[in-house]
């Protein structure tokens, strides 16, 4: 399914005009201005799986954060924005085919780290509270409690309710279960699955970080199915040679100037791991 077929980027000449037009000279950086355009990157037309690669620095997470915003999609973590960031997305344009589902998203790395950090911060206040429930049972139990008025019924309830139960009873009847805590490969993959729902679009700005080859094979499988059975479409960035080889997926390369859609084989991270592994062929 496409939904988003294309965004062109303000060309050098429309960011020079830009830049001169602006008459105070307090600012040391227009950023995300000069960023895509140093690359030749004018224009993206989008297939249903789309891949931004190249090295640090080379625009894929501007470029992905520039689209999120302008179709207005869901995000949770901030991101960085400078003084003309609304300039230049006001100066791109996009094309689209279909209306944007209501549940698309862009998830960067930042969600799932917060998405792991939060369940950890959640199971540790559950401890917190289970020791706090483990007084409140022994102070009710062995306590000298007398009725004496009506506004000590709830103190009695509390006292006759932890004599009639065994601690670790009395601690699960007023406690939650603890989150269950993966491991942080695990929770990624899991964090993934459950924000990609059916017929939407998803902006996936390395997606492969905490996850181990064997975890980015199995996210690989994902998308593809979510494209071919689900009707969702993806723009990733990525350096995982897994994701690379996705089914169908095209494929800019920043690294060149202007940027080429290439096939993931003649890739420098791709043919840098298989010349790797050719060089220790024989240790296998």
């Amino acid at each position: 399914m496409i939904y988003l077929t294309s965004i062109t980027f303000p060309s050098e000449d429309s960011e020079i005009n830009f830049i001169w037009g602006i008459q105070r000279k307090c600012y040391d950086s227009f950023y995300p201005f000069k960023v895509l355009s140093a690359r030749g990157l004018n224009k993206i037309d989008f297939e249903p799986v789309t891949i931004l690669y190249g090295g640090n620095g080379s625009g894929k997470s501007t470029a992905l954060n520039i689209i999120a915003e302008k179709t207005k999609i869901n995000r949770d973590s901030i991101f960085n924005k400078s003084n003309f960031y609304l300039d230049y997305i006001n100066m791109c344009k996009i094309d689209i085919q279909s209306n944007i589902p209501e549940n698309s998203r862009i998830i960067t790395s930042d969600d799932v780290f917060d998405y792991m950090l939060n369940v950890r911060s959640l199971n540790e206040g559950i401890d917190q509270k289970r020791e706090n429930i483990f007084e409140e049972y022994l102070d009710a139990k062995y306590s000298q409690f007398q009725l004496k008025s009506i506004a000590d019924y709830d103190e009695l309830k509390k006292v006759n309710n932890a004599r009639s139960k065994t601690q670790s009873k009395f601690v699960r009847s007023n406690l939650m279960n603890n989150v269950r805590e993966y491991s942080n490969g695990e929770s990624a993959f899991r964090y993934f699955t459950e924000k990609i729902g059916e017929n939407g679009l998803y902006i996936l700005d390395e997606p492969e970080n905490s996850l181990s080859p064997k975890r980015q094979m199995e996210l690989k499988s994902f998308i593809e199915d979510s494209v071919r059975f689900f009707g969702c479409q993806f723009i990733i960035s990525t350096h995982s040679p897994f994701l690379l080889a996705m089914q169908g997926a095209k494929i800019y390369d920043l690294d060149k100037t202007p940027a080429e859609i290439r096939q993931w084989t003649e890739l420098d991270n791709v043919c840098i791991y298989r010349e790797f592994f050719k060089v220790h062929d024989d240790e296998f």
